[in-house]
Order: C-alpha cells, then sequence, then structure tokens
C-alpha cells in the first residue's frame, strides 16, 4: 500500500489480490462463487481483475435467452454464459473490457443495497481518478434505449458510472445468505457494432450506443495495461490486500462448479419465464 493512497473500512481484514487472469467466462464466474464461499468459510477476502478469453457475452440472471444471436456468437467464437446477478447482457470484449471483483463475507458489509454499492465502488472511482479520467455515479437516471443489453438500459445512480454522460463502469451485486459479491466491467476501448452484433432483435445503430458507451481510451491516453496496473492497484489500496493466488481447492471446484453450472445450456439457455 502505497504511503498517501486511500483505504477503505475494511482495510483490516485479510485480504488478497488476485491479478488480471485469463479465463473463459463459464470459470471467471465460478470463481467469483467460490471466492464467495472461500470468504464466507473464515478464508480471505477477495479483491480480482479479469480479463474475458474468448470474448464473452454474459447474461443476466433473468434475461431471455431469445434476445441472444447464437449463430453470430458461435461464428465469431464468443463465449455465452449467465451471471448470478441481474441486469441485461453484457459483451465482455478480450481487449475492450477489464473486470473485477470485490468478495466478502455479508455481515461485514452494510445492509442498505446503495450504501453498498457507493462503499465497494470507491476503488473503482479511485481507478478513473488515478487513470485521470472525470467518472463518477451517474447523477440521475438516464432513459432506457435497449432493455436486454446492460449498457443501454436505464443509468442508475446507484451502480452506474459515467465520464462525460457515457457510461464507463456498470456494476452489481450478488447477495448470498453468507457473503456479498459484487463484480464489474470497465470499459477500455468501445467496439460499437461487436457490442451490438451478439444480441438479436433490435435495431440500435451503432451511433446511438455511442452516444451512451465511452471508453478509458477515449478520456485518457493510457494502455489498455496502464489501466488494468490502475485497477489492480486501486483495489489493493483500498482493501490493503496481499498479491494472492488460487488454491489448488478452490481452482478444483470452480472447474466443477463452471461445468456444471456456468458452461451448461440448462444455465445459459434457460427461460426465465418458465
Amino acid at each position: 500500500m502505497t504511503d498517501d493512497a486511500p483505504s477503505g473500512p475494511l482495510a483490516d481484514r485479510e485480504w488478497r489480490l488476485i491479478p488480471e487472469e485469463r479465463r473463459d467466462g463459464a470459470m471467471q464466474m465460478a470463481l467469483d462463487e467460490i471466492a464467495a464461499e472461500t470468504a464466507a468459510d473464515g478464508g480471505p477476502r477477495t479483491v480480482r481483475v479479469y480479463r474475458w478469453e474468448p470474448s464473452t457475452l454474459s447474461l443476466g440472471y433473468h434475461q431471455d435467452p431469445e434476445t441472444v444471436d447464437w449463430g453470430l456468437c458461435e461464428r465469431e467464437n464468443v463465449t455465452v454464459t449467465r451471471r448470478q446477478t441481474g441486469g441485461g447482457g453484457i459483451y465482455h470484449d478480450y481487449d475492450g473490457d477489464i473486470s473485477y471483483s470485490i468478495v466478502a463475507p455479508k455481515a461485514e458489509l452494510p445492509g442498505d443495497l446503495m450504501e453498498s454499492y457507493h462503499l465497494l465502488c470507491e476503488p473503482i472511482l479511485d481507478a478513473f481518478a488515478r487513470l485521470g479520467v472525470a467518472a463518477d455515479f451517474v447523477e440521475e437516471s438516464m432513459p432506457e434505449i435497449w432493455h436486454p443489453a446492460c449498457y443501454l438500459r436505464e443509468l442508475h445512480p446507484a451502480h452506474d458510472v459515467v465520464a462525460n454522460g457515457k457510461k464507463v463502469s456498470g456494476n452489481a451485486q450478488y447477495r448470498r445468505n453468507d457473503a456479498v459479491i459484487q463484480h464489474g466491467s470497465l470499459t477500455y476501448s468501445v467496439t460499437e457494432a461487436a457490442h451490438l452484433d451478439v444480441f438479436a432483435g433490435h435495431d440500435v445503430t451503432d451511433s446511438t450506443f455511442e452516444t451512451r458507451v465511452g471508453g478509458i481510451d477515449e478520456f485518457a491516453d493510457v494502455t489498455r495495461e496502464e489501466a488494468v496496473s490502475a485497477v489492480e492497484s486501486a483495489l489493493a489500496d483500498w482493501a490493503d490486500a496481499t498479491v494472492g493466488e488460487w488454491t489448488a481447492d478452490e481452482l478444483e471446484r470452480a472447474r466443477e462448479r463452471a461445468e456444471e453450472k456456468y458452461a451448461d445450456d440448462e444455465w445459459v439457455r434457460r427461460d426465465p419465464r418458465s
């Protein structure tokens, strides 16, 4: 931790930082769940940064699978998984997306959802500040453009972060009985067509998407590596975390969870209306 870096109110607990790892979407979602089990069982809390390999469309918990262009995703090697968190689908581009998770026991976090979001987003806003990007929670709701796509939904002051009026980060929480997972994405670079093409049944244009969504590279002259480093440092300083890694047992359980759940069509393609 640097001498003048801001630390959060949970920095006196045991935290580990897992630096950016490249894994497929099912494994990334499984690792979030395993990290929650570890924290709930008395192990370290986790902050981590991760990259989706290959590029992945993550569906919200209640999302209709008919909103996905499955044929295009297969042709373009875009993996599709489903999150535990709600909201719309998010296209996580291999180069354009930087994702993070914060996982801690539920008892250590505020019960009020808005308060909890703002607490756990402190290091995310700090990361933008380190990069010279003037980002903050959207001050008031912005109207929906197309509901199935997360970044085109109504923007909410609780968890949507904007810069110059454009969404640059979305964040979501999943509250178990014993632990809380907050994960989110910071957009490094936007390729409008790639974000839109994974969805079916819309008439949103690239230019409309560009007016709503912005990337770090639009607001700051930094490389993706520099942006990742800023996110990792902000998370580590906020939690006073020590660089760590997954245990062999955690990885084994995550692989099993990914295969049985997050890569399984019964989970990914399930109809939320049934």
